[in-house]
């Protein structure tokens, strides 16, 4: 009957959901609580493989979350300076990502021991300043916005200058 519709179809040849539903007799699909409860012994776990039997565990499973804060922080550079994915053939090229990938980590690391602030939180804060352009006849003026008190407490944590307030002024 109208039990075996496109959605159905879809979700039991789904690669995730199938394997945690049943069909009853009337052809419809039903949750399969016992597939449920035994893959719930796993839920927060995760398999790390590695080649090295000399690390530790933790050290295995700190690299690895190590890992995927670099491939984070690399994304948010490459999308910030809105590069285009790079497929590497040569091995310099190969290393020179990685080292790229270190340093955006280790600028990461820096600016959230300086500031006590999560890096999504100090970038997010930071993303509010803006460059103004004013365009006048007389000329134009570009400036940024005004610093708040945790835009000023996040560079004094990292010891650098406020950036200036006028950048340009250019009369016509």
């Amino acid at each position: 009957g109208d039990a075996h519709t496109k959605a159905h179809c879809r979700l039991h040849s789904h690669p995730t959901y199938k394997r945690y539903l049943k069909i009853d007799k009337r052809g419809n699909l039903r949750i399969d609580l016992d597939a449920v409860k035994a893959m719930g012994h796993l839920d927060g776990k995760y398999l790390l493989r590695t080649s090295d039997d000399t690390l530790s565990t933790e050290d295995v499973a700190l690299g690895y979350k190590q890992l995927l804060k670099v491939e984070a922080a690399f994304r948010t550079l490459k999308q910030s300076l809105e590069l285009r994915p790079v497929y590497h053939r040569k091995e310099e090229r190969i290393r020179s990502d990685v080292l790229l990938c270190w340093l955006g980590l280790m600028l990461i690391r820096i600016i959230e021991n300086q500031t006590g602030r999560t890096w999504r939180d100090v970038r997010s804060l930071m993303q509010t300043l803006h460059l103004i352009e004013y365009r006048l006849d007389a000329g134009k003026l570009r400036q940024r916005t005004e610093l708040t008190e945790e835009h000023r407490a996040i560079v004094s944590a990292l010891n650098i200058e406020e950036p200036q307030q006028i950048w340009d002024i250019s009369l016509s």
